[in-house]
Formats: structure tokens, C-alpha cells, sequence
């Protein structure tokens, strides 16, 4: 007699379940000195730390200037109410202002693989 395997996938339509990658691409506003929007965006470390929803961040810079923030979330909910806190936490005004509004893309997406 020969065994049926069962393979399920997780719900990504929970938002409570699965990790989700939040991606950010941005431009500075013209002028600003690169070093000082990343020591602007390392102070909002301990808030985010303190969230224990956050696995990981990467802020990278291309050739166009064009700026990436790749969040890593334990769940999109997490993720919203993360990101609902720290647009209100005085921490977080140094970075925004650097940022050129009329320069930003965000989008989410459940993670199907990570390599550890």
C-alpha cells in the first residue's frame, strides 16, 4: 500500500502568518549628503528593534541614486502597524525629510524563500 504525501503552502492572504519583504525605492532630496541620511536612518534602530517584528533591513544606493529599504516583517500586519508607529515617532523625522516624495515607490510581498 503506498503512502499519499501532503504538501501545503502557507496562507499568504493571512496577514498574520507569513514573513513579507517591504520594499522602498527612493530619492534623496537633491543636495542631501548620503552619510548623513543613513546616520538618520540607523536612529530609527532602536524603535524598530524594540517592535520585535523586524528580521532584517538593507538600505542600498545604486547608480542613478536611486535608495532601496528592504524591510524583512514576521507578518504583514506587523508591517502595517510598524510602519503606522514609527511615521508618528519623532525618531523618524530626520530620515523622512531627506527623502524626496515625489521619489517613492513602496510595495509588499509575502516571501516564498530566504536563504539563511
Amino acid at each position: 500500500m503506498s503512502q499519499t504525501q501532503v504538501t501545503t503552502t502557507p496562507d499568504t492572504t493571512d496577514a498574520t502568518i507569513a514573513t513579507v519583504a517591504e520594499i522602498v525605492t527612493f530619492r534623496l532630496i537633491e543636495g542631501t549628503d548620503p552619510a548623513a541620511f543613513i546616520t538618520a536612518a540607523r536612529a530609527l534602530e532602536p524603535m524598530l528593534k524594540a517592535s520585535g517584528t523586524v528580521l532584517s533591513r538593507t538600505l542600498s544606493c545604486d547608480d542613478t541614486d536611486t535608495w532601496t529599504d528592504h524591510i524583512t516583517w514576521t507578518t504583514m500586519a506587523a508591517a502595517t502597524s510598524t510602519a503606522e508607529a514609527m511615521m508618528a515617532d519623532p525618531l523618524a523625522a530626520p530620515m523622512m525629510q531627506l527623502i524626496d516624495p515625489a521619489h517613492v515607490t513602496m510595495r509588499h510581498a509575502p516571501i516564498a524563500y530566504q536563504q539563511e
